[in-house]
């Protein structure tokens, strides 16, 4: 398998939540990770409690707007392997600033690629997506990565359109020889240092922190939970081999989703997370009259990852939580993040097998 040691890789969003503990992963295997993204987008934020910056070869701040300027962060980084994840990540927020959503998302992706091109050094380079990429037929049948793109609300379509995008270039303007390009398409993620606005979990351990019990607008739309670590194990595992293998072709879309158990009701995750806090947690189920469209139920088939890269899911959804809520608790007591969240990265990998 790839030895990290000393590798150049470039990570856009790498202020974000799964972008932080992507850095901290990638710097624990030994590898120069670059950064390229906004000021952290929430306070407090995983990048800042976390100390990440302080195992960054380079830290860039900007747009992906800004080609030059991501341009020359490329250029000087030479990175053999680029991961990006720079996105406007929410679907709430998309509603309400669906042209910002389309620019960031669709446009931004755009850059990233146009801009890879004039960078000889790069190798390999993982889009990620998400599992909302999907035409939501609300089947009960897990979609598997050649099923339909779609996207009914702006940040769906905006991920399913960057899809089509990196497909495209990737087609037109990249020898598959010299650049290895494909797209990741993860569950809904949770760990620990995640505090943006409208998602369960910071919903709901803000709410107990306080001792408030948490409101739930849709408790009983079913959704395909995975800690942090796994889909961001997976996406090492990709480049990995695509730099291991040059030959074979990965450059296709991936799936990286939770084993079919841990596919729970909204509902279900939160009142786990109430026994797992303790005290007077509790939830409370209000259904929402918003006219807002939300999926009743989606999930994802990871048998390509399985089949052909030899992913697995490693923690399941009680253990995910377990370690969420352990991380967060450390936290509120004033602990060294930074190697705390280290070594729950030493803890996921076990024996590692990247």
């Amino acid at each position: 398998m790839t030895n990290w040691q000393g590798k150049s890789v470039f990570i856009t969003g790498h202020t974000g939540f799964k972008g932080s503990w992507l850095s901290l992963w990638l710097y624990r295997l030994g590898a120069r990770v670059h950064g390229y993204a906004l000021d952290q987008p929430t306070t407090p934020s995983f990048f800042e409690v976390g100390s990440v910056a302080q195992c960054l070869a380079s830290d860039t701040r900007g747009d992906l707007a800004e080609i030059e300027k991501l341009s020359q962060a490329l250029t000087r980084a030479q990175p053999e392997v680029v991961l990006h994840l720079a996105a406007q990540p929410l679907v709430r927020a998309s509603y309400a600033d669906p042209l910002g959503t389309i620019a960031t998302n669709v446009l931004g992706t755009a850059n990233v690629l146009q801009a890879i091109r004039t960078v000889s050094s790069v190798k390999v380079v993982v889009i990620v997506t998400t599992d909302k990429v999907y035409k939501n037929r609300e089947w009960p049948y897990p979609y598997r990565e050649v099923d339909s793109l779609g996207g009914h609300d702006p940040y769906s379509a905006s991920k399913a359109a960057a899809e089509i995008i990196t497909a495209s270039m990737r087609d037109s303007f990249f020898d598959a020889s010299r650049v290895r390009i494909v797209t990741a398409r993860a569950g809904n993620v949770i760990g620990g240092g995640d505090w943006a606005a409208d998602r369960l979990v910071p919903d709901c351990l803000k709410s107990f922190a306080a001792g408030k019990p948490v409101r739930l607008r849709f408790p009983n739309a079913v959704r395909p939970w995975q800690h942090v670590l796994e889909p961001l194990g997976g996406y090492i595992m990709l480049a990995s081999r695509m730099l291991d293998k040059p030959g074979e072709n990965y450059s296709k879309a991936w799936n990286f989703g939770p084993a079919p158990a841990d596919n729970a009701p909204v509902g279900d995750v939160a009142k786990r997370l109430a026994v797992l806090w303790g005290g007077d947690s509790s939830v409370i189920c209000e259904p929402s009259s918003e006219q807002l469209h939300e999926a009743g139920i989606l999930t994802l088939d990871n048998s390509l990852a399985r089949c052909e890269l030899g992913w697995r899911p490693r923690w399941p959804l009680d253990e995910a939580l377990y370690h969420t809520v352990a991380w967060q608790k450390n936290w509120l007591k004033g602990q060294d993040m930074l190697n705390l969240s280290l070594n729950h990265i030493d803890k996921y990998q076990g024996v590692s097998l990247l």
